[in-house]
């Protein structure tokens, strides 16, 4: 479909509003496969695309899990296709602890409030808009483009991603490249502005520790009690010093980070380089080593009784090819009487900051902020990304966003309060569409 040329809409033209309309989509993902699913926004997306003449591919994992693919034919097929993937799910967000409704998709101060504004729905509308500004113009990208709004993602992607590789590869025929969340945002490091482009991302266990006892009157002596038996792994494994281990992106991050400030780069003592990344230190510092972070204890009914059983769950996030060696850790940790089971594990990813796309990201963001620093990091997270490596994809985080250096944005991630700038949005939806036109 085509347009006039001089009432051809941009891309940074609807990108603010589409994100808002997704935002006003409940698509809380509790976990359990009991939230609102994500329906009624593929729904919204699937019209979005389908107006500007593209077909799209709706498909269910189960009941209102929904996803969207559309596939956009570019002037050389022969080349391999590029996914361009986002989720449509959010986690939970209490109202109560908003200052604005967490649904609203509400705009004040030049920020767009709402769950989803970092993590991903922003996304989402950058893509969403590129889409459509290519069909209504007619333009073709240099290559087939595969656009993806997955479900299930902020849960392991069972009813999302991981689905979709398993039930229908066909969708990602000829795809060798995807790009997805959490990377391409800015950062101040030393007083410059710099963009960090995600180029691995840790690998996921989520685990379940059972301890077994003697039930009992809890007035007895119990020298087999599960509670104390759990406490004392649980109490191991928190409490246990990773050490601090450089792989190949981290290393090259850091050295990025000591050009730009003139820092010098202490192996031994990362700290005085993470002191120069303001915000951004917490989100880098978690991928310096590998963690373990016990996140829920479940145990007993009453006061006086000692239970026979007891759980925990540890959220484990390991460094790119170490899985196996941090799990058999954590099984020394535990000790005798533990058992160990998996609820949803997902491996590491690096890939090199090198090659066509890698440069097609850089010169994008260059073309829209001449100078600017460019930087690979690791994801102490995960994305849809280790899906899609299942079909042998290279994948990279990259949502280009041009932030203001006050605004902590790594910090709301699953925070209170979420929200992102429009000129950002508008910054990304330009920095994509050139992307798409030149690669």
């Amino acid at each position: 479909m085509k347009e006039n040329a001089v009432n051809v809409v941009r891309p940074e033209d609807e990108v603010v509003g589409i994100c808002q309309e997704l935002i006003r989509i409940d698509t809380t993902n509790f976990g359990d496969n009991k939230g609102p699913g994500e329906r009624k926004a593929a729904e919204y997306t699937a019209a979005l695309i389908e107006e500007v003449g593209l077909e799209t591919t709706v498909f269910e994992a189960a009941p209102g899990r929904t996803s969207v693919v559309a596939r956009m034919s570019g002037q050389d097929p022969s080349k391999g296709a590029l996914i361009l993937h986002g989720h449509l799910d959010v986690v939970p967000a209490l109202k109560d602890d908003w200052t604005v409704d967490p649904f609203g998709g509400e705009e004040k101060d030049g920020l767009i409030w709402g769950r989803g504004a970092v993590d991903m729905k922003d996304m989402d509308a950058m893509i969403l808009s590129v889409l459509r500004g290519f069909a209504r113009t007619g333009r073709k990208p240099q290559r087939d483009i595969i656009f993806a709004f997955f479900a299930d993602e902020e849960a392991g992607g069972d009813y999302g991603a991981s689905w979709a590789v398993d039930n229908k590869p066909e969708l990602f025929a000829g795809a060798t490249e995807a790009i997805s969340e959490v990377g391409g945002f800015s950062a101040e490091i030393g007083g410059k502005r710099a963009y960090l482009l995600q180029t691995a991302e840790k690998g996921l266990a989520w685990l379940r520790l059972t301890a077994h006892g003697r039930a009992g009157h809890g007035s007895q002596i119990n020298t087999d009690n599960a509670v104390t038996r759990l406490a004392g792994a649980v109490t191991r494994i928190g409490e246990y010093q990773w050490p601090i281990e450089y792989t190949p992106t981290t290393r090259q991050f850091l050295e990025g980070v000591s050009e730009l400030t003139g820092v010098e780069f202490d192996e031994g003592n990362p700290e005085s380089l993470l002191r120069e990344l303001g915000t951004v230190a917490r989100f880098v510092g978690a991928t310096l080593q590998n963690t373990a972070n016990p996140t829920l204890l479940k145990s007993g009914y009453k006061h006086n009784v000692i239970p026979g059983t007891a759980e925990a769950l540890i959220d484990v996030r390991t460094l790119p090819g170490q899985q196996e060696l941090v799990l058999e850790i954590i099984r020394e940790l535990a000790g005798s009487g533990i058992d160990i089971s998996h609820d949803h594990q997902d491996v590491s990813l690096e890939v090199p900051f090198a090659g066509n796309l890698v440069d097609s990201m850089i010169d994008a963001l260059r073309a829209e902020d001449p100078g600017a620093a460019v930087l690979p990091y690791t994801l102490s997270g995960g994305t849809d990304n280790k899906s899609l490596s299942r079909l042998g994809i290279t994948g990279y985080g990259f949502a280009p966003l041009q932030l203001p250096p006050e605004l902590d944005f790594t910090g709301m991630f699953h925070g209170v309060d979420e929200r992102v700038p429009t000129e950002s949005l508008k910054f990304g939806a330009r920095v994509l569409d050139r992307l798409l036109s030149n690669y």
